[in-house]
């Protein structure tokens, strides 16, 4: 039986070159991207996952470390709060002869000392309930903190999943190039033997700088995306010595919206610092009452040489209890701004419990969305780009396809590849988002 190249009077070189091209290009690319993403880019470089990169970023990250520190102000707050008042002391010196009277000076002679101590003591719990609203203030502080992390977090998982697509489309690009390189060595043979006009290999060779073209920008975008992620780290590594690894693919199984609904309203720390903060209004609203109450001062002083009645009253001992009157200012206007306040913080806990249903409802659908699009080509778009490129390109080396015909495969095969991989990043930054919305990682 005759061969179809040999039907086509194609010089025997020619058919051995495509033979073991085609043989060794179908596992090129699966081949090339599972290098890039599972193992790193030189051999002294460790390839990060994305727990070790989360905990290098919890550990490192400045922002963070300075909401670490809010949170140690206000628990220092709290020490203020518990703080009871200073006594006062006090000396008073009276009595002493100025001028001479009759001939006579005798200046502290009559002089009169006497030290006092005063001490204010609050009633109604003050004390306690300022400690109690500090503590508050804490958990609060706390429950921003570890919202602020959450967001930080999901800046983080972007920039990961941005630099593993940057990688895959890296990988693509080349194996695009050196598939490419394939089919010039074949038609250069093709033009040698005189089964191709030159302008048509000029032409192939003129299209080679789209793929040099897609290579250098890919290598650029990876750069890029890795510098944002060390940015977040905190990390002065040169991005050559630099890399990251973990699965780039998708999962149709996820969640139902209502679990994840019932995960966040648990979950969210700004909700919980919502929740909070009302509970800390109220707390506040009860010391703005106590504060409204009279806190009695008590002196205590020391007479030496006193100037009363009594001639042998050299020492003596007074006291006294002063009571201020609260006839006008009975801190209403504080009483009345922290009722208010209340009603405010649980508005503001209504909005913030919308706003995380919204923040679900939102992720989830992008989710579906992402998912929608990648089943079909994973499913037939894939192979089938696979397919067309490769039959074209063997009728195109065998002299039964046009050169136009050619590159419309290559360029349908290329955009289909990017497109997948496009996708594949837009829904793992979507899982990103919906983890974010839910407050943890509710999808790995």
């Amino acid at each position: 039986m005759t061969r179809p190249g040999k039907a086509l009077g194609l010089h025997p070189r020619i058919l051995q070159s495509h033979e073991e091209f085609m043989l060794h290009f179908r596992k090129l690319f699966v081949f090339s991207l599972s290098a890039f993403l599972l193992f790193p880019v030189a051999s002294f470089c460790q390839a990060l996952t994305w727990d070790q990169v989360r905990d290098k970023f919890e550990s490192a990250n400045p922002t963070l470390k300075a909401a670490q520190i809010n949170i140690s102000e206000s628990r220092a707050n709290e020490i203020t709060a518990y703080l009871r008042p200073n006594p006062s002391f006090g000396l008073l010196v009276d009595g002493t002869q100025l001028v001479p009277y009759q001939g006579t000076w005798i200046p502290l002679l009559g002089t009169l000392y006497s030290p006092s101590v005063s001490y204010l003591h609050e009633r109604r719990h003050k004390r306690e309930l300022r400690l109690e609203s500090a503590k508050k203030a804490t958990d609060i502080a706390t429950s921003q903190y570890h919202d602020q992390d959450r967001t930080l977090l999901s800046t983080l998982r972007d920039a990961f999943v941005l630099t593993l697509q940057q990688k895959a489309i890296l990988a693509l690009a080349r194996a695009n190039l050196e598939y490419y390189d394939k089919v010039l060595d074949i038609s250069r043979e093709r033009f040698r033997v005189g089964n191709m006009a030159k302008i048509d290999l000029d032409r192939l060779e003129l299209q080679r700088v789209e793929y040099e073209s897609d290579l250098e920008s890919a290598r650029v975008a990876l750069e890029t995306a890795k510098i944002q992620v060390l940015m977040l780290l905190n990390d002065r590594t040169p991005t050559g010595q630099f890399d990251v690894t973990g699965p780039f693919d998708f999962s149709d199984q996820i969640p139902t919206r209502d679990e994840l609904r019932r995960t966040a309203l648990g979950t969210r720390p700004d909700l919980k610092a919502a929740i909070q903060a009302v509970d800390k209004a109220k707390t506040d609203h009860k010391l703005a009452v106590a504060n409204g109450s009279t806190d009695p001062t008590f002196d205590v002083w020391y007479t030496y040489n006193p100037s009363f009645n009594n001639a042998y009253d050299k020492h003596t001992i007074g006291m006294s209890v002063s009571i201020p009157l609260r006839i006008f200012d009975r801190n209403q206007g504080e009483k009345l701004r922290t009722l208010l306040d209340i009603g405010l913080n649980e508005r503001q806990r209504d909005a913030a419990e919308a706003q995380v249903f919204s923040d679900v409802d939102t992720a989830y659908a992008n989710v579906e969305s992402n998912i929608v699009l990648l089943r079909p080509y994973k499913e037939k778009y894939l192979a089938q780009a696979v397919r067309v490129r490769d039959t074209v390109t063997y009728s195109f080396q065998r002299g039964a396809a046009s050169l136009l015909d050619f590159l419309n495969a290559e360029s349908d095969y290329r955009t289909v590849q990017i497109n997948y991989l496009t996708l594949i990043g837009a829904y793992l930054t979507a899982v990103a988002e919906l983890n974010e919305a839910v407050g943890r990682e509710a999808i790995p």
